[in-house]
């Protein structure tokens, strides 16, 4: 312990929690990347982290480790980084071997793989008897003409009408058993290399048959890549790691979750930044839930507190220049220009879009496009042309010819609700500030700076 210690020394103690030094610098080096705009000094970032660690000791004094939801969106997490380690490429392989044996056999005792050219005459279904006849009497054409030794490739990029294959003379890749019609496989499989079939019919239509070639089922290194994507796709992996589990679980008389509690710790012990990515998670869960609690909804459900914020700190939000309070909208009929205005005057701002929705749109007519909104200048062409005076381009729009703008141009704020979203971001920074004074009373935080001079320095 004395060893491991000098060479990994305490740099902080908190509620009598020692931290480490190189979880510190996994999270300082984390969060401090060279792609990060607002980069932290080694010393600047210490409140950070002992902000998010107070705040995480309070989630656990509270509890919130021990709901339900937590538990199992934790464990999802932390078997997802430790599950891949109970199994090996080999077990990997040996599965895909087992999969490749398996097919081989298949197709190989049902006559290998099979190379074959066709020219298609296609029916659509329920076709007449009509279309039938017709496409008969051009099959058996093609097939008379293949008799007098015509050539089947060119034929095949004449008059086939599988235009996949009939660019290349009819010829299809290769075919194994089950992978195409029934009634086509049966012909094509009594067929000997060389061989040409009579016209016959399929649900696809009809077909005239030429065996190219036959081959025993591919080797092995030409498919695996295939068959590895396989297992992934069908989560075939996780197959094998459960089986793996319950059968360490039943050797060692124990659960697969404590035999996953082992394994992490196996592996934490090799790799300490992998323990610190499960511990960054764990905390993280609890920090996003104490948080909301204690500020962010907090602050959102109360409305008296957002307004006697606002009206302590009225001067924090003029504005500096004038906005509009209002619509932009246009219509499909003149007389809805007016009608808009009348129907919303009388009514509070907040309550603009659902009535406005309700009495001129439906699910089958839209008379009106509305656009609402606190706007500067610059914010919509519309109110920038009719209320600010500019010079905008208004965009005709060709099924609401009629445009319009309603409201209040305004030099300040009249209402918390015309800064809402501003008053909410600040209600919940101070809620935050207090809380955070709250916990350092509440906890003791000791930070070693010697120590922490050796970040990123041993």
């Amino acid at each position: 312990m004395a060893f491991a210690q000098a060479t990994d020394p305490v740099i902080m103690t908190i509620n009598g929690k020692q931290v480490l030094r190189s979880e510190y610098e996994y999270s300082y080096n984390k969060n401090n990347s060279e792609d990060v705009i607002d980069k932290k000094s080694v010393d600047e970032y210490v409140d950070l982290f002992v902000n998010y660690k107070l705040k995480v000791q309070a989630a656990l004094e509270a509890h919130l480790d021990t709901l339900s939801s937590f538990k199992k969106e934790f464990a999802t997490y932390r078997n997802q980084q430790i599950r891949p380690s109970i199994i090996t490429d080999a077990d990997v392989e040996a599965e895909a071997r087992k999969i490749y044996n398996r097919t081989q056999h298949y197709v190989d005792s049902l006559g290998g793989l099979i190379k074959v050219a066709h020219i298609l005459m296609l029916l659509p279904q329920r076709a007449s008897k009509e279309v039938q006849n017709k496409a008969k009497e051009r099959i058996d054409s093609i097939y008379n003409a293949l008799l007098k030794n015509a050539d089947f490739t060119e034929l095949a990029k004449k008059y086939s009408q599988d235009k996949g294959s009939a660019a290349n003379g009819g010829e299809l890749p290769w075919i194994q058993p089950g992978v195409t019609f029934k009634e086509f496989e049966e012909v094509a499989y009594s067929l000997k290399k060389g061989e040409m079939s009579k016209p016959f019919l399929s649900p696809a239509g009809y077909h005239i048959v030429l065996m190219k070639d036959r081959r025993n089922y591919f080797d092995y290194d030409s498919l695996r890549a295939d068959i590895i994507r396989f297992i992934d796709h069908r989560n075939i992996r996780e197959q094998i790691i459960d089986a793996r589990l319950n059968e360490m679980a039943k050797t060692q008389h124990c659960t697969p979750a404590r035999i996953l509690d082992e394994k992490e710790g196996e592996l934490e012990e090799k790799d300490p930044s992998l323990k610190y990515l499960i511990q960054e998670y764990h905390d993280g869960l609890l920090f996003y839930e104490i948080s909301n609690r204690m500020v962010w909804d907090r602050a959102n459900n109360d409305e008296a507190g957002q307004e006697a914020y606002y009206r302590k700190n009225k001067k924090r939000y003029r504005w500096d220049a004038p906005r509009f309070k209002g619509i932009a909208y246009n219509t499909r009929y003149k007389a809805d220009i007016k009608a808009v205005k009348n129907v919303v005057k009388k009514l509070p701002f907040d309550k603009w879009a659902d009535v406005l929705r309700t009495t001129f749109n439906s699910d089958s007519v839209l008379r009106i496009k509305v656009e609402k909104g606190i706007f500067k200048k610059g914010d919509n062409a519309l109110v920038d042309r009719d209320v600010f005076g500019a010079e905008a381009i208004v965009k005709p729009m060709n099924d609401y010819p009629y445009s319009a703008v309603y409201g209040k141009k305004l030099k300040a704020p009249q209402e918390r609700d015309d800064v809402k979203a501003e008053v909410l971001a600040d209600y919940q920074e101070q809620l935050e500030k207090e809380w955070v004074a709250q916990l350092r009373k509440k906890y003791s935080v000791v930070v070693d700076r010697e120590i922490l001079k050796t970040v990123n320095k041993h």
